[in-house]
Protein backbone atom coordinates (compact mmCIF):
# COMPACT_ATOMS: atom_id res chain seq x y z
CA UNK A 1 0.00 0.00 0.00
CA UNK A 2 1.49 3.36 -1.19
CA UNK A 3 2.17 6.22 1.87
CA UNK A 4 -1.27 8.62 1.02
CA UNK A 5 -0.45 11.65 0.15
CA UNK A 6 -1.23 14.85 1.80
CA UNK A 7 -4.72 16.09 1.21
CA UNK A 8 -5.79 19.34 -0.11
CA UNK A 9 -8.73 19.66 1.81
CA UNK A 10 -8.51 21.62 5.52
CA UNK A 11 -10.39 18.58 6.88
CA UNK A 12 -10.04 20.11 10.44
CA UNK A 13 -12.09 23.32 9.69
CA UNK A 14 -14.51 20.53 8.15
CA UNK A 15 -17.47 20.10 10.24
CA UNK A 16 -17.68 16.49 11.58
CA UNK A 17 -13.93 16.04 11.23
CA UNK A 18 -12.51 14.50 14.34
CA UNK A 19 -13.81 15.74 17.48
CA UNK A 20 -16.77 18.23 15.92
CA UNK A 21 -19.37 16.01 17.01
CA UNK A 22 -20.55 14.70 20.31
CA UNK A 23 -21.96 10.99 20.67
CA UNK A 24 -24.40 10.51 23.08
CA UNK A 25 -26.30 7.11 24.71
CA UNK A 26 -29.21 8.05 26.14
CA UNK A 27 -30.57 5.89 29.15
CA UNK A 28 -33.72 5.49 27.11
CA UNK A 29 -31.44 3.12 24.91
CA UNK A 30 -31.29 5.91 22.07
CA UNK A 31 -28.05 7.34 20.61
CA UNK A 32 -27.85 11.01 20.07
CA UNK A 33 -25.81 12.81 17.79
CA UNK A 34 -24.79 16.59 18.29
CA UNK A 35 -22.75 18.64 15.50
CA UNK A 36 -22.01 22.21 16.40
CA UNK A 37 -21.64 24.35 12.91
CA UNK A 38 -21.76 27.74 14.38
CA UNK A 39 -21.51 29.97 11.43
CA UNK A 40 -25.00 28.17 9.71
CA UNK A 41 -28.31 30.28 9.81
CA UNK A 42 -30.09 27.01 9.99
CA UNK A 43 -30.25 23.64 12.05
CA UNK A 44 -31.12 19.98 10.96
CA UNK A 45 -32.79 17.33 12.76
CA UNK A 46 -33.31 14.24 11.72
CA UNK A 47 -34.95 10.77 13.77
CA UNK A 48 -33.46 7.75 11.84
CA UNK A 49 -34.77 4.49 12.69
CA UNK A 50 -32.73 0.63 11.62
CA UNK A 51 -36.03 -0.75 10.10
CA UNK A 52 -37.50 -0.51 6.42
CA UNK A 53 -38.44 -2.80 3.37
CA UNK A 54 -35.72 -5.76 3.99
CA UNK A 55 -37.29 -6.04 7.37
CA UNK A 56 -40.38 -6.80 5.40
CA UNK A 57 -42.25 -10.62 4.05
CA UNK A 58 -44.06 -11.02 0.45
CA UNK A 59 -47.64 -9.87 2.47
CA UNK A 60 -46.36 -6.59 4.45
CA UNK A 61 -43.83 -4.88 1.72
CA UNK A 62 -44.69 -1.75 1.73
CA UNK A 63 -45.40 -0.85 5.31
CA UNK A 64 -42.75 0.69 6.47
CA UNK A 65 -42.85 3.33 3.40
CA UNK A 66 -46.96 3.02 3.92
CA UNK A 67 -46.40 4.66 7.82
CA UNK A 68 -43.79 7.08 6.85
CA UNK A 69 -46.91 8.58 4.28
CA UNK A 70 -49.38 8.36 7.44
CA UNK A 71 -47.10 10.03 10.32
CA UNK A 72 -47.61 13.04 8.03
CA UNK A 73 -51.68 13.46 8.25
CA UNK A 74 -51.94 14.09 12.14
CA UNK A 75 -50.92 13.24 15.86
CA UNK A 76 -51.62 14.51 19.61
CA UNK A 77 -50.22 18.06 19.53
CA UNK A 78 -50.58 18.48 15.65
CA UNK A 79 -53.71 17.28 13.94
CA UNK A 80 -53.77 17.47 10.97
CA UNK A 81 -51.55 17.09 8.21
CA UNK A 82 -51.83 21.45 7.39
CA UNK A 83 -51.09 21.67 11.28
CA UNK A 84 -47.94 20.00 10.84
CA UNK A 85 -46.73 21.12 7.46
CA UNK A 86 -47.42 25.12 8.85
CA UNK A 87 -46.47 24.87 12.26
CA UNK A 88 -42.35 24.01 10.26
CA UNK A 89 -42.98 26.26 6.86
CA UNK A 90 -44.30 28.87 9.06
CA UNK A 91 -40.89 29.52 10.12
CA UNK A 92 -39.41 29.01 6.93
CA UNK A 93 -38.18 25.53 7.74
CA UNK A 94 -38.61 22.03 5.56
CA UNK A 95 -39.83 18.58 6.41
CA UNK A 96 -39.91 15.54 4.59
CA UNK A 97 -38.93 11.62 5.41
CA UNK A 98 -37.35 8.73 3.64
CA UNK A 99 -37.76 4.75 3.34
CA UNK A 100 -34.91 2.60 1.99
CA UNK A 101 -34.03 -0.63 2.21
CA UNK A 102 -32.59 -0.54 6.34
CA UNK A 103 -33.79 2.87 7.36
CA UNK A 104 -36.63 5.08 8.07
CA UNK A 105 -35.60 8.56 8.39
CA UNK A 106 -37.91 11.63 9.16
CA UNK A 107 -36.09 15.47 9.60
CA UNK A 108 -36.81 19.11 9.69
CA UNK A 109 -34.13 21.90 8.64
CA UNK A 110 -35.12 25.06 10.26
CA UNK A 111 -34.11 28.41 11.34
CA UNK A 112 -31.12 27.97 14.33
CA UNK A 113 -33.96 29.76 16.89
CA UNK A 114 -36.35 26.96 16.15
CA UNK A 115 -34.92 23.29 17.02
CA UNK A 116 -37.23 23.02 19.95
CA UNK A 117 -39.89 23.12 17.40
CA UNK A 118 -38.44 20.77 15.19
CA UNK A 119 -38.34 18.53 17.95
CA UNK A 120 -41.97 18.97 19.03
CA UNK A 121 -43.16 18.51 15.53
CA UNK A 122 -41.09 15.42 14.81
CA UNK A 123 -41.63 13.49 17.80
CA UNK A 124 -45.08 14.35 18.07
CA UNK A 125 -46.17 13.10 14.19
CA UNK A 126 -43.90 9.72 14.82
CA UNK A 127 -44.37 8.45 18.32
CA UNK A 128 -47.64 10.26 18.60
CA UNK A 129 -49.36 9.12 15.01
CA UNK A 130 -53.31 9.53 14.97
CA UNK A 131 -53.89 6.42 11.57
CA UNK A 132 -56.87 7.95 10.96
CA UNK A 133 -59.04 5.94 9.14
CA UNK A 134 -60.33 8.21 6.50
CA UNK A 135 -56.57 9.44 6.36
CA UNK A 136 -55.54 5.64 6.07
CA UNK A 137 -58.07 5.24 3.34
CA UNK A 138 -56.76 8.13 1.42
CA UNK A 139 -53.16 7.25 1.50
CA UNK A 140 -53.62 4.27 0.32
CA UNK A 141 -54.90 5.78 -2.93
CA UNK A 142 -51.47 7.96 -3.02
CA UNK A 143 -49.33 5.35 -1.89
CA UNK A 144 -50.64 3.59 -5.13
CA UNK A 145 -50.51 6.43 -7.19
CA UNK A 146 -46.95 7.10 -6.39
CA UNK A 147 -46.43 3.12 -7.63
CA UNK A 148 -48.09 3.97 -11.04
CA UNK A 149 -46.40 6.80 -11.45
CA UNK A 150 -42.97 4.66 -11.07
CA UNK A 151 -44.25 2.36 -13.34
CA UNK A 152 -45.05 5.03 -16.22
CA UNK A 153 -41.59 6.57 -15.26
CA UNK A 154 -39.24 3.85 -17.72
CA UNK A 155 -35.74 5.78 -16.28
CA UNK A 156 -37.37 4.75 -12.88
CA UNK A 157 -38.63 1.30 -12.89
CA UNK A 158 -35.80 0.44 -15.08
CA UNK A 159 -33.85 0.03 -11.31
CA UNK A 160 -36.75 -1.98 -10.21
CA UNK A 161 -36.65 -4.09 -12.47
CA UNK A 162 -33.02 -4.26 -11.95
CA UNK A 163 -33.26 -4.58 -8.13
CA UNK A 164 -35.94 -7.75 -8.70
CA UNK A 165 -33.21 -9.56 -11.01
CA UNK A 166 -30.30 -8.66 -8.48
CA UNK A 167 -31.35 -9.98 -5.70
CA UNK A 168 -34.34 -12.01 -6.88
CA UNK A 169 -37.20 -13.38 -4.77
CA UNK A 170 -35.35 -11.80 -1.85
CA UNK A 171 -36.87 -8.71 -0.10
CA UNK A 172 -33.93 -6.46 -1.76
CA UNK A 173 -35.59 -7.28 -4.69
CA UNK A 174 -38.46 -5.68 -4.25
CA UNK A 175 -40.02 -2.09 -4.47
CA UNK A 176 -39.60 -0.21 -1.21
CA UNK A 177 -43.40 1.13 -1.93
CA UNK A 178 -44.65 -2.43 -1.93
CA UNK A 179 -47.35 -3.30 -4.91
CA UNK A 180 -50.87 -2.49 -4.83
CA UNK A 181 -52.38 -5.46 -3.47
CA UNK A 182 -49.93 -5.27 -0.45
CA UNK A 183 -51.01 -1.04 -0.30
CA UNK A 184 -54.63 -2.29 -0.28
CA UNK A 185 -54.35 -4.47 2.72
CA UNK A 186 -52.73 -2.36 5.21
CA UNK A 187 -55.52 -1.65 8.14
CA UNK A 188 -54.52 0.16 11.16
CA UNK A 189 -53.93 -2.07 13.49
CA UNK A 190 -50.91 -2.97 10.96
CA UNK A 191 -49.01 0.07 10.93
CA UNK A 192 -49.64 0.13 15.06
CA UNK A 193 -48.08 -3.16 15.55
CA UNK A 194 -45.38 -2.22 13.19
CA UNK A 195 -44.63 0.98 15.24
CA UNK A 196 -44.60 -1.18 18.36
CA UNK A 197 -42.26 -3.15 17.27
CA UNK A 198 -39.66 -1.15 15.35
CA UNK A 199 -40.07 2.86 16.60
CA UNK A 200 -38.44 2.44 20.16
CA UNK A 201 -35.45 3.67 21.53
CA UNK A 202 -32.90 0.91 20.97
CA UNK A 203 -33.54 1.22 17.55
CA UNK A 204 -32.96 4.58 17.03
CA UNK A 205 -30.71 7.72 16.05
CA UNK A 206 -31.57 11.31 16.28
CA UNK A 207 -29.09 13.03 14.80
CA UNK A 208 -28.74 17.17 15.05
CA UNK A 209 -25.85 19.58 13.18
CA UNK A 210 -26.17 23.29 12.37
CA UNK A 211 -25.91 26.51 14.35
CA UNK A 212 -25.97 25.21 18.05
CA UNK A 213 -23.94 25.05 21.15
CA UNK A 214 -22.99 21.75 22.20
CA UNK A 215 -23.46 22.36 25.62
CA UNK A 216 -27.18 20.85 26.66
CA UNK A 217 -28.45 19.67 23.28
CA UNK A 218 -28.28 15.68 23.70
CA UNK A 219 -29.64 16.53 27.19
CA UNK A 220 -33.06 18.31 25.79
CA UNK A 221 -32.90 15.74 22.76
CA UNK A 222 -33.01 12.99 25.27
CA UNK A 223 -36.07 14.74 27.65
CA UNK A 224 -37.82 14.32 24.15
CA UNK A 225 -37.53 10.61 23.65
CA UNK A 226 -37.72 9.28 27.60
CA UNK A 227 -40.69 6.72 27.71
CA UNK A 228 -40.82 5.83 24.27
CA UNK A 229 -40.14 2.16 25.15
CA UNK A 230 -37.32 -0.70 24.09
CA UNK A 231 -37.22 -3.47 22.18
CA UNK A 232 -35.19 -6.05 19.70
CA UNK A 233 -33.35 -4.44 16.72
CA UNK A 234 -35.19 -5.94 13.85
CA UNK A 235 -33.79 -8.91 12.32
CA UNK A 236 -33.82 -9.37 8.34
CA UNK A 237 -33.24 -12.49 5.91
CA UNK A 238 -29.65 -12.54 4.47
CA UNK A 239 -28.18 -11.80 1.05
CA UNK A 240 -27.39 -15.51 -0.68
CA UNK A 241 -25.62 -15.60 -3.86
CA UNK A 242 -27.66 -15.05 -6.84
CA UNK A 243 -28.90 -17.79 -8.78
CA UNK A 244 -27.50 -18.53 -12.44
CA UNK A 245 -31.12 -17.45 -13.82
CA UNK A 246 -32.71 -14.91 -14.54
CA UNK A 247 -30.13 -12.66 -15.32
CA UNK A 248 -32.02 -10.38 -17.70
CA UNK A 249 -35.75 -8.94 -17.15
CA UNK A 250 -37.25 -7.25 -20.33
CA UNK A 251 -40.26 -5.20 -20.17
CA UNK A 252 -41.37 -4.79 -23.83
CA UNK A 253 -42.94 -1.65 -24.04
CA UNK A 254 -43.54 1.53 -26.44
CA UNK A 255 -40.68 4.01 -25.60
CA UNK A 256 -39.07 6.47 -28.00
CA UNK A 257 -36.26 5.67 -25.73
CA UNK A 258 -34.72 2.21 -24.71
CA UNK A 259 -33.50 1.92 -21.26
CA UNK A 260 -31.40 -0.19 -19.57
CA UNK A 261 -29.55 -0.69 -16.41
CA UNK A 262 -26.54 -3.27 -16.28
CA UNK A 263 -24.25 -4.54 -13.32
CA UNK A 264 -22.79 -7.52 -10.80
CA UNK A 265 -22.67 -7.83 -6.98
CA UNK A 266 -20.42 -5.68 -5.15
CA UNK A 267 -19.08 -4.64 -1.78
CA UNK A 268 -21.49 -4.09 1.24
CA UNK A 269 -21.31 -0.75 3.48
CA UNK A 270 -19.45 -2.65 6.28
CA UNK A 271 -16.86 -3.93 3.82
CA UNK A 272 -13.64 -2.30 3.67
CA UNK A 273 -13.72 -2.91 -0.30
CA UNK A 274 -16.08 -0.16 -0.56
CA UNK A 275 -13.50 2.85 -1.37
CA UNK A 276 -12.00 1.11 -4.06
CA UNK A 277 -15.56 0.13 -5.10
CA UNK A 278 -16.49 4.44 -4.58
CA UNK A 279 -13.09 5.13 -6.58
CA UNK A 280 -14.15 2.62 -9.53
CA UNK A 281 -17.42 3.96 -9.79
CA UNK A 282 -15.59 7.90 -10.33
CA UNK A 283 -13.31 6.07 -12.86
CA UNK A 284 -16.39 4.29 -14.59
CA UNK A 285 -19.36 6.82 -14.65
CA UNK A 286 -19.59 9.61 -12.88
CA UNK A 287 -19.67 13.26 -13.87
CA UNK A 288 -18.88 14.29 -17.63
CA UNK A 289 -14.99 13.27 -17.30
CA UNK A 290 -15.40 9.55 -16.46
CA UNK A 291 -15.09 6.59 -19.16
CA UNK A 292 -18.65 5.52 -19.94
CA UNK A 293 -19.42 9.70 -20.77
CA UNK A 294 -16.46 10.23 -22.80
CA UNK A 295 -16.93 6.88 -24.85
CA UNK A 296 -20.57 6.49 -24.93
CA UNK A 297 -21.97 10.40 -25.39
CA UNK A 298 -18.76 12.07 -26.22
CA UNK A 299 -17.20 10.13 -28.66
CA UNK A 300 -19.91 7.52 -30.10
CA UNK A 301 -23.00 9.45 -29.69
CA UNK A 302 -24.68 6.32 -28.37
CA UNK A 303 -26.80 7.80 -25.41
CA UNK A 304 -27.49 11.12 -23.97
CA UNK A 305 -28.05 9.83 -20.02
CA UNK A 306 -25.19 7.65 -18.83
CA UNK A 307 -23.76 7.25 -15.68
CA UNK A 308 -22.80 4.35 -13.25
CA UNK A 309 -23.87 3.77 -9.57
CA UNK A 310 -23.35 1.92 -6.55
CA UNK A 311 -25.94 0.06 -4.02
CA UNK A 312 -24.94 -1.12 -0.35
CA UNK A 313 -26.54 -2.70 2.14
CA UNK A 314 -25.28 -5.07 4.91
CA UNK A 315 -24.32 -7.55 3.38
CA UNK A 316 -24.27 -7.12 -0.08
CA UNK A 317 -23.61 -4.79 -2.82
CA UNK A 318 -23.47 -3.89 -6.26
CA UNK A 319 -21.89 -1.66 -9.42
CA UNK A 320 -24.46 -0.96 -11.90
CA UNK A 321 -24.47 1.14 -15.18
CA UNK A 322 -27.54 3.25 -16.79
CA UNK A 323 -28.04 4.12 -19.96
CA UNK A 324 -30.70 5.83 -22.16
CA UNK A 325 -30.48 5.53 -25.75
CA UNK A 326 -32.49 5.39 -28.87
CA UNK A 327 -33.79 1.70 -29.70
CA UNK A 328 -31.95 1.05 -32.17
CA UNK A 329 -28.77 1.40 -30.74
CA UNK A 330 -29.83 -0.08 -27.37
CA UNK A 331 -26.99 -3.47 -28.03
CA UNK A 332 -24.24 -1.32 -29.38
CA UNK A 333 -24.59 1.03 -26.17
CA UNK A 334 -25.32 -1.82 -23.79
CA UNK A 335 -21.94 -3.42 -25.13
CA UNK A 336 -20.05 -0.56 -25.33
CA UNK A 337 -21.02 -0.10 -21.52
CA UNK A 338 -19.94 -3.81 -20.48
CA UNK A 339 -16.46 -3.38 -22.46
CA UNK A 340 -15.76 -0.66 -19.77
CA UNK A 341 -16.37 -2.72 -17.13
CA UNK A 342 -14.37 -5.25 -18.34
CA UNK A 343 -11.45 -2.73 -19.55
CA UNK A 344 -11.56 -2.07 -15.86
CA UNK A 345 -11.26 -5.62 -14.77
CA UNK A 346 -7.99 -6.66 -17.35
CA UNK A 347 -6.19 -2.96 -17.39
CA UNK A 348 -4.80 -1.03 -14.49
CA UNK A 349 -5.62 2.31 -14.21
CA UNK A 350 -3.15 4.92 -15.18
CA UNK A 351 -2.12 7.52 -11.74
CA UNK A 352 -3.05 10.34 -13.09
CA UNK A 353 -6.61 8.97 -14.06
CA UNK A 354 -6.86 7.09 -10.58
CA UNK A 355 -5.98 10.30 -8.62
CA UNK A 356 -8.37 12.59 -10.50
CA UNK A 357 -10.76 9.71 -9.21
CA UNK A 358 -9.21 10.11 -5.66
CA UNK A 359 -10.01 13.48 -5.47
CA UNK A 360 -12.98 13.67 -7.11
CA UNK A 361 -14.76 11.72 -4.48
CA UNK A 362 -13.02 13.62 -1.82
CA UNK A 363 -14.15 17.14 -2.84
CA UNK A 364 -17.81 15.78 -3.60
CA UNK A 365 -17.46 14.68 0.27
CA UNK A 366 -16.30 17.99 1.34
CA UNK A 367 -19.19 20.06 -0.70
CA UNK A 368 -21.86 17.79 0.33
CA UNK A 369 -21.10 18.27 3.93
CA UNK A 370 -21.06 22.30 3.56
CA UNK A 371 -24.73 22.18 4.48
CA UNK A 372 -26.68 20.98 7.68
CA UNK A 373 -28.99 18.45 6.78
CA UNK A 374 -26.07 16.47 4.48
CA UNK A 375 -23.41 16.47 8.03
CA UNK A 376 -27.07 14.73 9.85
CA UNK A 377 -27.51 12.30 7.85
CA UNK A 378 -24.03 11.66 7.15
CA UNK A 379 -23.37 11.06 11.10
CA UNK A 380 -26.21 9.73 11.39
CA UNK A 381 -26.70 6.92 9.15
CA UNK A 382 -23.35 5.40 9.90
CA UNK A 383 -24.00 5.42 13.30
CA UNK A 384 -27.21 3.80 13.01
CA UNK A 385 -26.39 1.42 9.86
CA UNK A 386 -22.23 0.59 10.71
CA UNK A 387 -22.30 1.32 14.53
CA UNK A 388 -19.85 3.57 14.31
CA UNK A 389 -18.64 6.90 12.95
CA UNK A 390 -15.67 7.68 10.55
CA UNK A 391 -14.69 11.15 10.06
CA UNK A 392 -13.95 12.96 7.16
CA UNK A 393 -10.59 12.92 7.52
CA UNK A 394 -10.58 9.32 8.18
CA UNK A 395 -12.84 8.60 4.77
CA UNK A 396 -9.95 10.82 2.67
CA UNK A 397 -7.07 8.60 4.25
CA UNK A 398 -9.00 5.35 3.22
CA UNK A 399 -9.94 7.04 -0.67
CA UNK A 400 -6.59 8.14 -1.14
CA UNK A 401 -4.92 4.57 0.39
CA UNK A 402 -6.82 2.90 -3.21
CA UNK A 403 -4.23 1.66 -5.86
CA UNK A 404 -5.17 0.56 -9.25
CA UNK A 405 -4.76 -2.82 -7.64
CA UNK A 406 -7.66 -2.56 -5.65
CA UNK A 407 -9.24 -1.35 -8.66
CA UNK A 408 -8.35 -3.90 -10.72
CA UNK A 409 -9.60 -6.86 -8.30
CA UNK A 410 -12.92 -5.35 -6.78
CA UNK A 411 -14.01 -4.87 -10.70
CA UNK A 412 -12.85 -8.87 -11.63
CA UNK A 413 -14.87 -9.80 -8.28
CA UNK A 414 -17.54 -8.41 -9.81
CA UNK A 415 -17.95 -9.04 -13.10
CA UNK A 416 -17.01 -12.62 -11.64
CA UNK A 417 -20.26 -12.81 -10.05
CA UNK A 418 -22.01 -12.53 -12.66
CA UNK A 419 -23.47 -9.15 -15.04
CA UNK A 420 -27.05 -8.95 -14.69
CA UNK A 421 -29.24 -6.37 -16.70
CA UNK A 422 -32.77 -4.60 -16.94
CA UNK A 423 -33.90 -3.07 -20.28
CA UNK A 424 -37.57 -1.46 -20.73
CA UNK A 425 -38.10 -0.60 -24.40
CA UNK A 426 -39.67 -1.78 -27.68
CA UNK A 427 -38.26 -5.18 -27.99
CA UNK A 428 -39.46 -8.83 -28.69
CA UNK A 429 -36.89 -11.09 -27.26
CA UNK A 430 -34.06 -10.42 -24.60
CA UNK A 431 -31.47 -13.27 -26.48
CA UNK A 432 -29.16 -10.03 -28.26
CA UNK A 433 -29.22 -8.79 -24.36
CA UNK A 434 -28.05 -11.79 -22.88
CA UNK A 435 -25.78 -12.18 -25.13
CA UNK A 436 -23.97 -8.86 -23.96
CA UNK A 437 -24.43 -10.58 -20.48
CA UNK A 438 -23.12 -14.06 -20.66
CA UNK A 439 -19.91 -13.27 -23.37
Amino acid sequence: MRPAPASPIDWAAVPGAESAYRLVRHPSGARIIVAPMRERASVSLALMFGVGSRHETATTTGLAHFIEHMVFKGARRYPTARAISEAIEGVGGALNAATDKEITLYWAKVPRAHLELAVDVLSDMVFHAGFDSDELRKERQVVIEELRMYQDNPQDYVHTLFDEVMWPGHPLGRDTAGTEATVRSFERDDCLHHLRRHYHADNLVISVAGALDGDGVAERLGAAVEGWGHGPRPVFEAAAPPPEEPRLRLLSKRTEQANLVVGARSASYLSPDRYPVDVLNAVLGEGMSSRLFLELRERRGLAYDVHSFTIKHRDTGCVGVYLGCEPRRAVTALAAAVAELERLAAEPVAEPELEKAREYCKGRLELQLEGTNALCNFLGQQELLCGGIETPAEVVARLDAVTAADLRRVAGEALASGLRGAVIGPFRSPEKFMTMLTR
